[in-house]
């Protein structure tokens, strides 16, 4: 026996209940950006996505005496990758050394040329929130939510981030900055109204991250965040999902999601909720998050939010990063799918899917 349940008024709690959902991800987003699966190597778009779990996992403390790999300090023409190893009962493995690794380009090995543990990189985030009308009843809870995300998440004379909002169309409200005081001002300031353009906002926030300012200094590197709270839905966009999905890939932006859909199945049991059917807002949700290494969130309750984000976080600082030189390097625009594998048996090895065979650029934002 099974019925349906309207969570609207979950995400209309209290600041104080926001402000735990959202602590988890801010404490994620300090390290490089989470996986996707690499066990289908087709170019995107992807197969539909099913049904994030929820985890209980746990993050095993590196054993003593293992291996102090040094920080890496340009990776600049190399292949990036962020991977995630964790056994059959989602347990984190994290004392891996590079020698258990083996990635594969197109099939073919390739050599690792840098290798390094819960790597601390800058970020450059763009904070996207949904003010369409569609989303009118829980904007405040997005509002609240982004506030505590920036006011958790941003390091003084570190990080930077812009804010976007779409409904019709997408708009820079706040350029980058490491103003906190900034960045929250213009988040209260949103109302809602209009249509919902999502796809052009993922291109034009993509646009922005492929060449966002970069710290001063020999070390370049920086890790590119998308985080965009939205129930999913598109009706406005001039562009295409796999526009999108492309888009991100290309800026090497990793799209964290946090649904505010309320449609959910209990199931028997009321305090066992289970995502209802996926619908098309949760599938496009979960392919961006699929193909560019981020994670996609379906919260049933606020307490459950918390939880999906202390998961996260606990997977995002038990990550490896992996850079390598392709022995065939592939043509401007080509994609080049990646399998990434690990000597020890058991194990599931998590990232992203493929690569585009050109350095970020500007992703045309017209018609």
């Amino acid at each position: 026996m099974s019925l349906h349940v309207s969570l609207k008024s979950a995400f209309c709690l209290p600041n104080r209940f926001a402000g735990r959902a959202i602590f988890a991800l801010a404490m994620s987003l300090s390290v490089p950006a989470g996986p996707a699966r690499t066990q289908d190597s087709t170019p995107p778009p992807p197969a539909p996505p099913v049904t994030a779990p929820a985890g209980n996992d746990q993050n095993p403390q590196r054993p003593a005496g293992s291996p102090v790999v040094p920080p890496i300090t340009t990776t600049t023409g190399l292949v990036h990758l962020v991977v995630t190893v964790t056994d059959h009962h989602h347990n984190f493995i994290t004392d891996l050394d590079k020698g258990d690794f083996k990635v594969l380009e197109n099939g073919m090995p390739q050599e690792i040329k840098f290798f390094g543990r819960e790597t601390d990189l800058p970020l450059r985030i763009g904070l996207l929130l949904d003010t369409s009308n569609s989303i009118r009843p829980r904007l405040e809870f997005e509002k609240d939510a982004a506030i505590d995300f920036l006011g958790k998440v941003i390091r003084r004379n570190k990080d930077l981030a812009f804010l976007m909002t779409f409904d019709n169309e997408p708009e820079v409200i706040q350029d980058y900055t490491g103003d906190l005081d900034l960045l929250m001002s213009a988040v209260r300031a949103q109302r809602a109204g209009g249509g919902t353009a999502l796809n052009d906002a993922i291109v034009m926030a993509s646009d922005k991250l492929a060449h966002p300012p970069l710290p001063k200094g020999p070390e370049t590197e920086v890790r590119r965040v998308v985080v965009v709270i939205t129930d999913g839905q598109d009706n406005l966009s001039d562009r295409a999902l796999t526009d999108a999905i492309d888009a991100s890939i290309r800026s090497e932006a990793a799209v964290f999601s946090v649904s505010t859909n309320t449609d959910w199945l209990a199931v028997d049991d009321a305090s066992k909720p289970t995502k209802y059917h996926v619908e098309a807002g949760d599938k496009v949700l979960q392919q961006f998050a699929d193909q560019t290494g981020g994670h996609a969130f379906f919260p049933y309750r606020i307490d459950d939010l918390a939880q999906s984000f202390l998961d996260i976080g606990t997977e995002l600082r038990s990550q490896y990063f992996i850079a390598y030189a392709p022995t065939n390097p592939p043509a401007t625009g080509q994609y080049r799918p990646i399998d990434v594998q690990t000597s020890r048996k058991g194990l599931i090895v998590s990232t992203r899917k493929g690569y585009y065979g050109a350095a970020p650029h500007p992703v045309p934002t017209g018609n």
